[in-house]
């Protein structure tokens, strides 16, 4: 109990409301009420409403925080739902039976109810954007600026201060349907504008990765980037070198599913972010002959994502390297190796770059790998070989790769349309279209040589294609 009372005295600074609602940050909180900001209780999920109401009653405070408020005040649909408060981790899992406490570097607890979590974590301090008031995270900072360390308590303002762009620093409280503003977020977005918190340089120097997170956000979100902010990425892009690439990859991935791929991609270019920067993005923009494969695979995996239909990481990084694995093939294959054998070196090959380069998990190699050495069976449309193709269980995600190919230019739109006829067709029909698309072309070759049995001819376009009888 006595730990409960130190507890609750020593987060009570910053956290009491200010009567006006014009106050400045360093007063208080700008609150902002439910007549001005349109959201109620009603629009919050069930689970992180009871969170919320929960903490309150037990004494706390307690908000729906970071992209959930945001998202709320855009009119979008949160995906999920995180909550910060004064209590700590132990105090909250006291507070709820069906809870647990997660990681080491920073205590989480992860809040139940049915099938739905509700994160929550307690307020943090020791960011640097609050330098002014004596806040300095020099001493857990590398020679570049990035911040190694800033795990520790703090208070809701110096929660708000440490958090990276002002729309992601709103705090909603849905048992009074009010929003508590520090930095004048809400402001923000009501003009569409995407600011950091504090000073640019600094900021970007403690941790590089919001450079991309600031495009993603601002494709994302429909916002501009507010000038200030925008204007020394340019100069701090070589910082993503001392960025984890695994880091860099998961943040690049949220990139590439946000729905607004293309939109990114070209806005990292023209901001400097590639050459060498982001490997991912040299593979994306450095290939001039498979810029329209390029493009088309990524208005796919946008159009995919906005009608909120699965898309495969595994499709998308083979759609990325694809022309990288074509010029290998065609080094190897001008060199005189056989065509099959050529094409597995190549992906071989390309793969071991990317795993040095792109930190592209090895669990997406087996199903790029798959798509690849499909491509050439598509060719082939005798015998039994279409029936076996259609029977892969990868085949439609090398079907849809194929179409993506034949879309760009790189081989004849017909291969497309003849195996989208063939899907469909009756068993009958299939026999009849094996037999006009490929028997008269091989009696051609054929003339003035013994005509081949069907086995043999089978025979000879599974060797051409590395495929086992």
């Amino acid at each position: 109990m006595i730990r409960k009372l130190l507890s609750r005295v020593f987060f009570s600074r910053n956290t009491s409301a200010p009567v006006s609602p014009t106050r400045s940050s360093s007063a208080g909180p700008r609150i902002i009420l439910r007549e001005q900001h349109g959201i109620t209780r009603d629009h919050i999920n069930s689970c992180a409403l009871k969170v919320t109401s929960g903490l309150q009653e037990a004494g706390y405070s307690a908000f729906v925080v970071g992209g959930a408020a945001r998202d709320l005040l855009l009119g979008l649909e949160p995906k999920d739902y995180d909550v910060a408060t004064n209590a700590t981790p132990e105090e909250v899992r006291a507070i709820f039976r069906r809870s647990r406490i997660i990681g080491r570097r920073f205590r989480l607890v992860h809040v139940m109810c049915g099938a739905e979590t509700v994160e929550v974590s307690t307020f943090r301090g020791g960011t640097s954007a609050g330098e002014d008031e004596g806040i300095t995270a020099d001493t857990h900072a590398d020679e570049h600026g990035r911040l190694l360390r800033d795990n520790i308590f703090g208070s809701q303002e110096e929660d708000a201060k440490r958090r990276d762009f002002t729309v992601n620093a709103l705090f909603y409280d849905p048992v009074h349907e009010e929003i508590w503003d520090y930095l004048n977020g809400y402001e923000d977005i009501e003009a569409r504008r995407l600011r950091i918190i504090g000073d640019p340089v600094r900021r970007f120097r403690e941790d590089p990765v919001r450079m991309l997170r600031v495009v993603r956000l601002a494709a994302k979100l429909d916002m501009q980037i507010d000038p200030p902010t925008a204007e020394p990425i340019g100069d701090l892009a070589p910082l993503l070198q001392n960025v984890p690439p695994s880091r860099l990859f998961d943040e690049m991935l949220k990139l590439l599913l946000s729905g607004h791929a293309l939109a990114c991609v070209l806005d990292l270019r023209t901001r400097g972010l590639h050459h060498g920067l982001l490997p991912m993005l040299d593979v994306i923009l450095e290939q001039p002959l498979g810029e329209r494969f390029i493009t088309l695979a990524l208005k796919n995996t946008d159009e995919r994502v906005r009608q909120e239909k699965p898309v495969s990481p595994g499709f998308l990084f083979a759609a990325l390297l694809w022309h990288e694995v074509v010029a290998a093939w065609n080094v190897r294959e001008a060199a005189g190796e056989k065509l099959i054998p050529a094409l597995h070196q190549a992906m071989d090959d390309v793969l071991a770059v990317q795993n040095d380069n792109l930190a592209i998990p090895r669990r997406y190699d087996a199903i790029m790998k798959e798509i690849w050495a499909m491509q050439p069976r598509f060719t082939g449309r005798s015998g039994r070989r279409p029936f076996r193709l259609l029977e892969h269980p990868r085949f439609r995600a090398a079907y849809d790769f194929m179409l993506l190919r034949c879309e760009s230019g790189e081989v004849d739109m017909e291969l497309g349309k003849w195996w989208e006829a063939f899907q469909h067709a009756a068993p009958g029909q299939r026999e009849a279209m094996l037999l006009k698309d490929e028997t008269q072309k091989k009696r051609k070759r054929s003339r003035g040589r013994k005509r081949p049995t069907s086995s043999d001819t089978e025979s000879i376009t599974n060797a051409a294609t590395g495929e086992p009888e």
